[in-house]
Order: structure tokens, then sequence, then C-alpha cells
């Protein structure tokens, strides 16, 4: 299968880039915020939902564009943690097209991103590797 390279402009977009992602593993250390270039990237571990084996692949994400960023439930004194992503949306502000992104994790944590817009590129950067770590969905119908 190839590898997966995405890039949102919009809404629409991201709602496809934070379905991709459902289910990343990320360490805190993966995380970055660039200040002097305005962007934010994350490396995390992204579920192979398309895929029909259990695998899991390298991927980064980049957020440009960046004005700030917030965190809530997130113990950034401890860099090797794990966190889940779970989900990424949008809400516009009063001067569109920026706004805010929002990355929602497992547990409560969460991590908001003001954006002058949506410009967003995620890519696969390894190869894929088997796992047994499968994400659970109790809700989901068996």
């Amino acid at each position: 299968m190839r590898a997966l390279k995405l890039l949102a402009k919009d809404t629409d977009d991201l709602s496809v880039i934070s379905a991709a992602l459902q289910d990343s593993i990320l360490r805190l250390r993966d995380i970055s915020v660039f200040k002097s270039g305005r962007y934010m990237s994350l490396r995390l571990w992204r579920f192979r939902h398309e895929n029909s084996s259990s695998e899991r692949v390298l991927t980064g994400l980049r957020f440009d564009g960046v004005l700030g960023v917030k965190s809530r439930g997130i113990d950034q004194s401890e860099p090797d943690a794990m966190a889940v992503l779970l989900h990424i949306d949008f809400l516009a502000d009063n001067a569109p097209p920026g706004g805010t992104i929002h990355l929602q994790f497992a547990g409560g944590g969460d991590i908001k991103i003001n954006v002058e817009a949506i410009d967003i590129i995620c890519a696969d950067i390894s190869t894929p590797l088997p796992t047994d770590k499968i994400p659970l969905h109790p809700d989901d119908p068996q």
C-alpha cells in the first residue's frame, strides 16, 4: 500500500486527516513548536485503519501559520509520556480564515493551536511495522 500524503486547507480536508490519525500514538517529546517559523510539528505512530492487517507507520504532521499554542491536561514534565490522539477539529474565529485547531487526546488532554488559516501537511515517513496494539472502541458494534 502507498504511503499516506495529505494536505488540508479547509475543514473537509481536516476531517480526512483527523480520521486517518485517529488512534495515533505519540511521545510528548515529539511535539515541537517553532515560534520563529510559526509552525508546529508532531511525529506520531499512526494506526493504518485503511489496511486489513495491524500496522503502524511513523507519520509527520505539520501545522503552518501558528500564532499560539495552549495545552490542558497534558503533563509536559514527562517528555517520554505517551498520548493517544482521538480527534482533530477546527473552530473558526471572528476573522476568517483564522481560528483554533483542537487536538483531543485520550484521558481528556487537549492542545489548542491558534492559526491564521487551516494549513496542514500529513505524511507517512517510515515503512509500516506490524503491531499487536489494536485500538479499542468499546462503543463500536461488534
